[in-house]
């Protein structure tokens, strides 16, 4: 999406803005000449993901605009404050914040601790609510005053809470500020909206996450700033409580050409559909394998196609070993040795400690081995429970792209 020059001299506080979506929409304003303060924790180099604030802020400076780094940590009232009352120093106010910091952890209720529990919920809900209730005085006097939140869509459909219940009240937590504040001060003429992406987006924090296979099934951040770019330009008088999807905003833009957004754009029909839209729960379904026939009857065909087509290059570009504990009528485990030799694969426990354990039922296993249900798809909903090296399990997607031909 092409730059208008409409955000030039305005200022904008961007939380988390050292690297990733939080970046990409910094440098995005900085292109029309506006004021960016980032606001994020990273004043020292991270020892797994790139940028500092100050990195961040050369580049915002490279492209245009002018910077203000801020240390500032969400959960921190004196920080929060400090940074505003510096940015409207420095600026003479702020037009547009965008509450991008936030935490996660995709874990069950007994496996949150509540150290990982109060920092989703202080960062996610509290420091949303925080950074806005301080910004909010100085945005009504400004005549494009915009708060966009980094957050889903409110839906309450359970298969969103089940898995990850603690992380999904943080995360829901930013949008119902949406919901509440964009009704609180409409007659001010703030604008107050979500802003969601429908495919996974490749971050280093996700990368850190789910290992670098997670690039060939997402989009680059740039889709996410252009969206918030035009969300921001909108009239906040008329464009307010919504709770937006990345390339739906687009697309009423006119952009079309959404390949270019793809970090493997040979892929771009096949990206794993982001947490909290129902579209994801779709893309998880797939009608029962054979015609019929039980899948745990083809489980073991199947094994015999893995092991007759490993080799010492997939062993030694995956280097992992995998225990399927298969949950059905009767329970049954199953493994994949990509770690020694030429590889193995076959029923029982593997012959070394596995570095993932994977516990399904049988169909969703054999979904899973014959290529139509993604790794990610079904631990995103539930059908796949996963512990050990989460990085190393989602590296099953390139396995099973690999053989699903021979399958």
């Amino acid at each position: 999406m092409i730059n208008t020059g409409k955000l030039k001299g305005c200022t904008l506080f961007i939380s988390g803005a050292s690297r990733g979506i939080g970046k990409a929409i910094a440098l995005k304003a900085a292109r029309d000449g506006a004021n960016i303060v980032i606001a994020a924790k990273t004043a020292e180099p991270h020892p797994k993901l790139p940028g500092t604030i100050y990195t961040a802020a050369q580049e915002v400076e490279a492209a245009g605009g002018q910077c203000l780094p801020c240390v500032v940590d969400v959960r921190n009232e004196e920080e929060v404050v400090a940074a505003v009352e510096s940015a409207v120093k420095k600026f003479g106010g702020i037009d547009i914040l965008v509450n991008n910091a936030s935490a996660i952890s995709l874990t069950g209720t007994l496996s949150t601790d509540m150290k990982r529990y109060d920092l989703m919920n202080n960062i996610n809900a509290r420091g949303t609510f925080l950074v806005s209730k301080v910004c909010l005085p100085y945005l009504k006097k400004s005549n494009a005053a915009h708060i966009l939140n980094i957050s889903p869509p409110l839906n309450m459909n359970p298969v969103w809470f089940k898995n990850h219940v603690a992380y999904t009240m943080a995360k829901y937590g930013m949008s119902m500020c949406v919901l509440g504040m964009a009704e609180e001060f409409r007659e001010d003429r703030i604008a107050v909206n979500a802003l969601w992406p429908r495919t996974a987006i490749h971050t280093a924090a996700i990368e850190m996450l789910s290992g670098s296979e997670a690039a060939n099934v997402s989009r680059k951040p740039d889709i996410m700033a252009d969206a918030a770019y035009a969300i921001l330009t909108r009239d906040p008088g008329s464009y307010t409580g919504r709770f937006a999807i990345d390339e739906e905003v687009l697309r009423e833009e006119g952009v079309t050409d959404l390949a270019q957004y793809a970090v493997n754009p040979a892929n771009k029909d096949n990206l794993m559909v982001d947490f909290f839209l129902d579209e994801a729960l779709a893309t998880a379904r797939s009608p029962a394998a054979g015609g019929g026939s039980r899948p745990d009857d083809h489980i073991a065909k199947m094994f015999d196609v893995i092991k007759d087509n490993l080799s010492k290059e997939l062993v030694s570009s995956t280097n992992a070993v995998y225990l399927f504990v298969v949950k059905g009528e009767s329970d049954a485990s199953w493994f994949i040795d990509l770690k020694s030799g030429a590889g193995g694969a076959g029923r029982g426990k593997p012959p070394s400690t596995p570095d993932a354990t994977l516990t399904m039922n049988a169909k969703d296993l054999y979904e899973l081995l014959s290529g139509k249900l993604k790794p990610a798809a079904a631990f995103m909903t539930g059908k796949l429970k996963i512990s050990g090296d989460m990085q190393k399990a989602m590296k099953l997607d390139r396995l099973m792209g690999m053989l699903k031909s021979k399958l």
